[in-house]
């Protein structure tokens, strides 16, 4: 894939599945985007602080695979090779790792148990997903590559120091 169509399809997929599930489907579940932040003390700053972090790292995540993979996230369109540069060196799943964080991070922000009901389900149909589809469709397209560095590499919770695999 070329690098043009790799960024399009990336920016195409990040407007239709991260969006939409970390932002969204939280505006619709609590209607408080209108509503005063949470306040308890501490919790709104958090919140934000999490929002933006998880922003930044999902960013990054999506522009990893659209230039160092030559693909987009979407199934229907996969990276050309594997991606483990950058945050991928500290976890396999940034990306879901980042959606979930930006949920958790609204909920902290509005005071929410709506979300943090809603990132818990989301988490749970993000891992099947990644152990029924991602894993096995991973190994079977790039082998031994892959094994590697998911014996390196958590899928869920960072590793501090990266991996120089």
């Amino acid at each position: 894939m070329r690098r043009f169509s790799a960024i399009a399809g990336s920016a195409a997929f990040f407007i239709a599945a991260p969006c939409v599930v970390a932002g969204l489907v939280p505006w619709l579940l609590t209607d408080r985007w209108g509503l005063p932040w949470s306040g308890l003390p501490g919790f709104a700053p958090v919140g934000g602080l999490l929002i933006v972090a998880a922003g930044a790292a999902l960013l990054h995540a999506f522009g990893r695979f659209s230039l160092e993979g030559l693909g987009t996230p979407a199934p229907v369109a996969p990276t050309e090779r594997l991606v483990i540069g950058g945050i991928y060196r500290h976890v396999r799943n940034p990306m879901y790792v980042a959606v979930l964080s930006i949920i958790l991070g609204q909920a902290l922000l509005f005071s929410s148990w709506a979300l943090v009901a809603y990132a818990a389900v989301s988490a749970v149909s993000m891992g099947a997903f990644v152990r029924l589809y991602e894993e096995p469709t991973l190994s079977r397209r790039y082998g031994a590559e892959y094994e590697t560095y998911r014996r390196n590499v958590p899928g869920w919770l960072p590793r501090l120091m990266p991996w120089r695999g």
